[in-house]
């Protein structure tokens, strides 16, 4: 019987086994090969990362800069200590979406905070990101020594009605940049502390953070050293967080983006009081206090509130005054509408004639913020007040055209859009 056993499996296995060992060395190969490509693809992917992810977060570079300013007596201001001397700001999750501009979580005077930085280049030169500071890139070159506060005080205005135009509270604001100059309240501004707010001055964001402090929708400004500065740490909630990640929503249904937006998303009332204090915002950028500004990339990434959705705007990289807006587009060579955009979306219409851009934009704020509604509040909303919100949005989407022209126009559909929503929650827990 184990005799028989034997040439059965002889019989049915030792043809395979011979075939098996035929192939073996060429399987070998296909699987040293396979494993070969999998190390090569995984190695790629890692410097890839790595490399962008060096190329973006280049915090301590910031950092050596700004402290070596420090330590020179060239700059100053009410964070330098404790980060320079003491270590105490703690530099946590890299946020920064292009090099140049680095921008961090932190954690500073026992609450959560964001760090922002740049990081100046050689022209024509790229960065690299183990590089060491140079000192002769950080522009902390104004005002020179002998200035006396009074010509660094007019000196300031000429700047700031060089960038947001001959208003006349231009003086308020002045007198906001020496306050913060003179952090230490000693009643005079030293030259290092003029250098230091001067250099701030010329990030477009640091300014309208100053100007819009008082408003309520962007975070507030906690301290400075040189030309860095802390802020607030952004509102947890997001109304992007409402919707699918930006890169799988190209591949959903519209009908199927919405319904999904409605099940995962806050209340409608909830995101009706976010939508408010948007329009509200909006009413500051527009003939505010410090002039017009306009929004020059509109998505709801910016968007964010609290947890009572208290509307905040996380990013003012791209909201740019007025004037300086003009005085980019006004008279600039253009072949066609496209080269007359500033920032993402800012666009001047373009004289096919003289070849070149007017000042006025063709959208306005509202009309790109309507946009970003229709598809932020339509879905959910309550029955009796869906055909109202929708007409009301679809006419605001568009307003068009100089804002000379349609000033009235867009007051009167931004107050009739806020009304409508307003008296839809006022008497919830929402409001």
């Amino acid at each position: 019987m184990r005799r028989l056993r034997r040439l059965v499996h002889l019989a049915l296995f030792c043809p395979f086994s011979k075939g098996l060992q035929g192939r073996l060395p060429g399987l070998r190969v296909r699987y040293a090969l396979l494993i070969w490509l999998s190390v090569l693809a995984g190695s790629w992917l890692v410097y890839v990362h790595y490399s962008s992810y060096a190329e973006l977060c280049r915090g301590h570079v910031c950092r050596l800069v700004i402290c070596e300013q420090y330590h020179k007596g060239i700059i100053s201001g009410s964070v330098c200590r404790d980060m320079c001397d003491l270590h105490a700001v703690e530099w946590r999750t890299c946020l920064s979406s292009v090099p140049g501009q680095q921008v961090y979580s932190g954690f500073w005077q026992d609450k959560e905070v964001i760090i922002k930085c740049t990081v100046q280049e050689a022209p024509g030169t790229k960065a690299r990101p183990d590089a060491a500071p140079r000192p002769e890139l950080v522009l902390f070159n104004k005002p020179v020594r002998g200035t006396s506060v009074e010509e660094f005080r007019q000196m300031t205005f000429s700047f700031l009605k060089a960038t947001l135009g001959d208003l006349p509270s231009l003086p308020a604001l002045v007198g906001q940049v020496l306050a913060m100059a003179d952090f230490n309240e000693d009643s005079r501004v030293s030259l290092a502390e003029a250098k230091s707010v001067w250099a701030l001055l010329q990030r477009t964001e640091f300014l309208l953070l100053l100007a819009l402090q008082g408003q309520g929708h962007t975070v507030r400004l906690l301290g400075h050293c040189g030309d860095l500065y802390l802020t607030e740490s952004r509102p947890p909630g997001s109304a992007q967080a409402t919707l699918l990640p930006a890169a799988l929503l190209p591949l959903l249904p519209a009908a199927l983006r919405h319904a999904l937006q409605q099940w995962v998303g806050p209340a409608w009332p909830s995101r009706a009081k976010v939508a408010v204090g948007l329009l509200e915002f909006l009413e500051e950028l527009f003939h505010g206090a410090y002039g017009t500004f306009y929004l020059c990339e509109t998505t709801l990434a910016t968007v964010r509130h609290t947890a009572s959705y208290d509307f905040k705007m996380a990013d003012l990289q791209q909201v740019a005054p007025e004037a300086a807006v003009r005085r980019f587009l006004q008279g600039r060579h253009c072949e066609r509408s496209e080269d007359c955009t500033y920032g993402r979306d800012c666009r001047a219409p373009c004289d096919r004639l003289l070849r070149q851009c007017k000042g006025d934009l063709v959208q306005p704020n509202l009309a790109k913020a309507c946009e970003l509604l229709r598809g932020y509040l339509l879905p959910g909303a309550p029955a009796a007040l869906r055909a109202e919100l929708g007409r009301r949005l679809r006419t605001c989407t568009t307003l068009s055209g100089p804002a000379s022209q349609v000033e009235a126009r867009h007051a009167l559909v931004l107050s009739h859009l806020k009304t409508l929503l307003w008296k839809e929650i006022s008497h919830t827990k929402y409001s």
